[in-house]
């Protein structure tokens, strides 16, 4: 069976097929570090860590993954005009915009950032760029677009022209066409742009923007004019970043669905204007929102939980990356704590199997086991199905249990652990409370002691605080329900 995927691009699931055979250049747009991300835009970075290990896994695909990290030149409100986003949030924290206290926030949430990934059990990427690594290749962008005419320059900065002849129409992924387009709450109105949608490649250090902490020499113009030092946009730094660690054309690129417009339909703009190759992405491919309640989750709406939160409500982050990952990426989720409980509940039943699986001594193969892996395989082919490769999870469970004929599942556990990335063992998930802990202490020496009517009423105190203790071989083991 094929893998397909639907292309935000062209509307429609489309077959993959790579532009290197065997081969994958896979890039996902990573966070701006300037505050803690929420679980709304890990969502997304899950949906792209399910992909790569999908195509690492369960194709064989060689897959070189960039997830870059915006340390500058992401304006609020992701428009052209306003404050850096990381400078806000150093002048909030620091009192002041320097250089170093601008690092320091960057730095800061890029460290918390990469914790969470590790939480969640994310595979780190091939390479992990940070914009302020990449000015080089951004400036040289910017100069080809303005040799190419497909720029131009005003008082504060350089600006693409989006009625500028291109390979691929500007608005064609998101739909906004030009003679429709008007400027929304994303797109900076200014009266001198040619067009609204007009957007910055390049901010000259001039006006509101005099005093940026972080500038560089700007490009030259077409015949070597000189302008204010100054620091690029959001959009030419995935570009940059992507055509130097990956070339000119890649295969897949993901990102959020409020990455579309105005950021991933500026990237193919500049990225194809500079090649003069069409398509720069092969595929296009975005989550949908989280919402809570009847809204969004996002920071501006004040309604974001980090994965501290989802600890404080008694969950492993790896409950969360199940939740995420058991409905379609294309079906937009509303976040609640049922969710999260039927989550973790889902997430332990697989766990106790595979743990099953593990341990019997069962060895022999069985076509019933290798059907339910092949309907598995068809799910994740058909567009990164999650829910029905999870119902094939939960069928090959019950036929096994059933047949006890655990030990035949061993290579489809395996190829399913590697896939989901949530099914480790649950120990060491969460940390057991302080209370718990004593009465586990309490009923062990019940046990010893072979007080069992303690040791049973122990039993019912611990699970009426969330948790049960299962006694083996290796002494008690405690779980949360």
């Amino acid at each position: 069976m094929p893998f397909t995927l639907y292309n935000t691009l062209t509307k429609r699931e489309e077959e993959f097929r790579p532009l290197e055979e065997g081969k994958v250049r896979l890039y996902t747009c990573g966070p701006t570090v300037y505050g803690r991300p929420h679980v709304g835009n890990y969502s997304s970075f899950l949906m792209a860590d399910l992909l790569r290990r999908w195509l690492q896994y369960g194709l064989g695909y060689k897959v070189t993954h960039v997830k870059n990290i915006t340390d500058v030149g992401h304006l609020v409100a992701d428009a052209d005009t306003g404050e850096d986003k990381v400078e806000k949030q150093a002048r909030e924290e620091h009192g002041e915009v320097t250089h170093d206290s601008v690092i320091a926030i960057a730095r800061k949430y890029e460290a918390m950032y990469l914790e969470d990934e590790r939480a969640l059990n994310l595979v780190e990427p091939e390479e992990r760029p940070r914009a302020t690594q990449y000015i080089e290749e951004m400036k040289a962008m910017v100069e080809a677009l303005l040799k190419s005419g497909n720029a131009y320059v005003m008082e504060d900065g350089v600006y693409f022209d989006v009625h500028s002849s291109t390979p691929t129409p500007y608005g064609t992924l998101s739909g906004n066409t030009l003679e429709n387009l008007e400027a929304g709450a994303r797109v900076g109105v200014d009266e001198k742009k040619k067009h609204p949608a007009d957007f910055a490649l390049w901010k000259f250090c001039v006006g509101q923007n005099e005093h940026h902490a972080l500038q560089w020499d700007s490009p030259k113009g077409p015949g070597g004019e000189t302008y204010p030092k100054g620091f690029p946009g959001w959009h030419i730094e995935c570009s940059a970043m992507s055509s130097s660690l990956l070339g000119e054309q890649i295969d897949i690129h993901t990102g959020g669905e409020d990455n579309i417009f105005p950021h991933h339909e500026c990237e193919i703009a500049q990225s194809e204007s500079v090649s003069g190759k069409k398509p720069f992405v092969r595929l296009w491919l975005h989550k949908r929102r989280i919402q809570m309640g009847e809204e969004k989750m996002s920071k501006s709406l004040g309604n974001v939980k980090t994965l501290d939160d989802i600890r404080a409500m008694g969950f492993s982050p790896l409950d969360l990356r199940y939740l995420f990952l058991s409905v379609h990426y294309r079906t937009q989720l509303k976040f609640t704590q049922k969710g999260l409980e039927d989550a973790h509940k889902a997430r332990r039943k697989i766990v106790e199997w595979m743990e099953e699986v593990e341990e019997s001594r069962e060895e022999k193969e069985a076509e019933e086991a290798k059907e339910y892996e092949q309907k598995f395989r068809s799910a994740m082919n058909a567009d990164l199905n999650t829910p029905e490769a999870l119902a094939a999870i939960f069928d090959c469970m019950t036929w096994s249990r059933t047949a006890k004929a655990q030990g035949a599942c061993r290579a489809f556990a395996a190829l399913v652990r590697s896939t989901f990335g949530c099914f480790d063992s649950n120990e060491g998930d969460e940390n057991i409370p302080d209370d718990v802990q004593a009465l586990v202490a309490k009923r062990k020496g019940a046990r010893a002691s072979k007080d069992f009517a303690a040791s049973d009423h122990l039993r019912s105190e611990i699970r009426a605080l969330g948790y049960e203790v299962r006694d083996g071989d290796d002494g008690q083991e405690v779980r949360k329900l």
